[in-house]
């Protein structure tokens, strides 16, 4: 079989978050998926996805509707609020209903129990294509400022505004998944100060240099017990 979109042109392995309460099918699915060419997380409820939505950047989740305590559909409904990654409904309920409700919390795909891995392995590339195949905006709008991430270059009123090469590229980070707060840590993984505090000094430095008035930020935000998260008009 082929996964040609596994690996896009950049050289990573799409991430795939695979949320699934019972143990055996979750690593069945991580292995296959994984065989596939997929790099694969796995979660045994609503309330661990959660922790890795907002520490994680992934390309596509496969959600079990039927789970103990909160189910796929409102877990579906939290993805959707925050951001626009993919979201492929897994489950053994059938009935129109069920699927007409996934649909329209936003879900991508539906695909009912018991199921042939290699159907979910051409669903989720056929979901990935169409998402390939609409072009990201690469220019924020940030009030005054726009930044582009492709060039990861800022402008203020049409004027360039210098960057540090770590500024630019935590810009980048944050532009890549707008409106998603993105835990701090995760952010600083790439830093030389793992414990964020780089991060926090740099983010000081990029309010100065995008917001009207940087005590109050507008564009970039403080999330409470996460950490940052790009907000363009």
């Amino acid at each position: 079989m082929t996964t040609t979109l596994a690996t896009p042109a950049d050289g990573q392995a799409r991430h795939l978050l695979v949320v699934d309460d019972d143990d055996r099918i979750r690593n069945l699915l991580k292995e296959y998926l994984a065989r596939a060419g997929f790099r694969v997380t796995g979660a045994p409820d609503a309330a661990a996805a959660r922790k890795l939505v907002l520490s994680l950047d992934f390309d596509l989740m496969v959600l079990d509707v039927m789970m103990p305590g909160e189910d796929g559909f409102s877990l579906a409904r939290w993805i959707r609020s925050r951001q626009s990654t993919p979201v492929l409904m897994l489950t053994a309920r059938d009935a129109a209903n069920d699927r007409i409700e996934g649909l329209s919390l936003g879900a991508d795909d539906y695909l009912s129990k018991p199921f042939d891995p290699r159907e979910l392995v051409l669903r989720i590339e056929a979901i990935l294509r169409r998402v390939q195949a609409v072009p990201r905006a690469s220019v924020l709008a940030l009030g005054a400022c726009a930044f582009d991430a492709g060039r990861g270059e800022l402008t203020r009123d049409g004027q360039p505004v210098r960057l540090t090469e770590a500024e630019a590229k935590l810009l980048r980070r944050l532009a890549a998944n707008p409106h998603a707060p993105i835990d701090r840590l995760e952010l600083a993984r790439d830093t030389a100060d793992p414990t964020g505090r780089a991060v926090d000094v740099q983010v000081t430095r990029l309010r100065r240099k995008i917001e009207a008035d940087p005590r109050n930020p507008r564009y970039l935000q403080t999330v409470r017990g996460v950490g940052y998260m790009l907000a363009p008009d």
